[in-house]
């Protein structure tokens, strides 16, 4: 039992570790490593990290505050809407149309809005879309550098034709 603690308490610094890491290669590289290493002491928690190792690397990348960090790097409030929205909307046996889905999603939500709690660093969230903003805008120049120029040869119609 000792011997379990030891090693989930190892496998937890590496991880902080790997994620504190500023590089983001070197950070890629300690989460590999320690993926590698969990792989022979338990499976499910490697297949765990290396779902999450993306996600975790993006938030890492962008260089979001703690509190927000802490709140993307879960799935919890997701799944508390969801399992809230849930209350109204698996009771419906057949939807009729679309304007009936959005009505009932946006009661339920009006409902459920005074139970949420507040996001964990949603004062920052200004500064996210900001950083969202710029890495897509950088990659679309990425893509545009390097996309090949198709040619193009419109089809003349026949009546058009000389």
């Amino acid at each position: 039992m000792l011997f379990i603690r030891f090693n989930r308490t190892l496998t937890h610094f590496q991880l902080v570790t790997g994620i504190k890491n500023n590089l983001q290669g070197e950070a890629r590289a300690e989460l590999d490593k320690l993926n590698c290493e969990l792989k022979n002491v338990n499976v499910s928690a490697a297949k765990s990290l290396e779902e999450g190792l993306e996600e975790t690397l993006t938030i890492h990348r962008l260089g979001l505050s703690a509190e927000l960090s802490r709140s993307l790097g879960t799935t919890n409030c997701i799944e508390s809407l969801m399992s809230q929205m849930g209350a109204y909307t698996d009771k419906v046996d057949r939807w009729h149309n679309s304007d009936q889905i959005l009505r009932w999603t946006g009661t339920g939500l009006m409902d459920i809005e005074p139970r949420l709690r507040k996001f964990r660093g949603y004062r920052y969230l200004n500064v996210l879309r900001l950083k969202l903003r710029e890495m897509v805008a950088i990659r679309t120049k990425k893509k545009m550098a390097t996309a090949v120029p198709k040619l193009y040869s419109p089809r003349i119609p026949p009546s058009y034709r000389l």
